[in-house]
């Protein structure tokens, strides 16, 4: 058995699974969730099921998308799995304090960082591959992205980085720019070092020039009360920008929505929404 299996909670007729295994590329102990709808159980259901892979924000874990998103009602409805890793390495060394919960979903490079905060790679190269090989009702080459916040920006990044490997993206307020924002410049300085030329191959706004995929639209929410929008973290008007003239163009579906702000009041009020845009790419309906 490649995970653990911790718990296993009963919720809207499937199961919320809280797995840990150990990760060859992190070198350490990683924490997800997976829930599995009720056609997972289900003997008269066949077909292996297509997945979502949704990526969390800055400080969250894979309980806070779990517990507030209302995710479950909706992947019963399609039957859809959904994969939800942590958003770091978990180190009780001091030295990584910084990083706990912020990995940002990219490949650091630079001491000390370097031999555990490689996010980016266990994502694609390592949780994913093992989820397929332990749950074989799951078909992981159905697979779509999306994530909230730093996670948004993880969606966003891996989708323009991997062209055709998912079959659609979308994100609630992302971190589309974060060459061009506070914490991503910290982040990618901590991570990936100073030299700003090492970041574009992370940056949205730079990966949509030349990306070369399929033409599926990115679907994107952000609300007007989001304090992070506001105060220029987010950017999303220079990632529709950087569209212009690429194979994207017209592509980027960018829904400002009255009143909202960047919590997971926020965020479970557009699930219904996301979940039936990934459901249709996924040929669920």
């Amino acid at each position: 058995m490649i995970f653990t299996t911790n718990e296993s909670i009963a919720s809207f007729g499937g199961k919320m699974l809280k797995l840990s295994h150990e990760s060859p590329i992190t070198v350490s102990k990683m924490q997800l969730n997976l829930y599995l709808p009720h056609q997972y159980f289900d003997p008269e259901h066949k077909e292996p099921l297509p997945v979502l892979l949704f990526l969390s924000g800055l400080t969250s874990t894979p309980d806070n998308i779990s517990e507030k998103g209302y995710i479950e009602p909706y992947a019963n409805k399609y039957g859809l799995a959904v994969l939800l890793p942590d958003t770091s390495p978990r180190l009780e060394d001091p030295k990584f304090k910084d990083g706990n919960g912020a990995g940002f979903y990219v490949d650091a490079t630079t001491d000390p960082w370097s031999k555990h905060f490689k996010m980016y790679s266990y994502i694609l190269k390592d949780l994913i591959p093992s989820i397929g090989k332990e749950f074989s009702k799951l078909n992981i080459q159905r697979m779509s992205i999306c994530g909230h916040s730093m996670g948004g920006f993880g969606a966003i990044m891996i989708y323009l980085r991997n062209p055709n490997r998912f079959k659609s993206c979308s994100g609630f307020a992302p971190l589309t720019h974060p060459k061009g924002c506070f914490n991503g410049k910290k982040y990618f300085t901590q991570y990936l070092g100073p030299d700003e030329s090492k970041w574009d191959q992370y940056d949205p706004c730079d990966l949509i020039k030349t990306f070369d995929g399929q033409k599926t639209p990115i679907l994107i929410h952000q609300g007007k009360k989001d304090e992070f929008y506001i105060e220029k973290h987010l950017l999303p008007e220079e990632f529709l920008a950087s569209s212009k003239g690429t194979i994207m163009d017209g592509l980027i579906d960018l829904r400002f929505v009255d009143d909202y702000d960047h919590s997971y009041y926020f965020v479970s009020t557009f699930v219904p929404e996301h979940f039936k845009f990934h459901a249709k790419h996924l040929d669920l309906i």
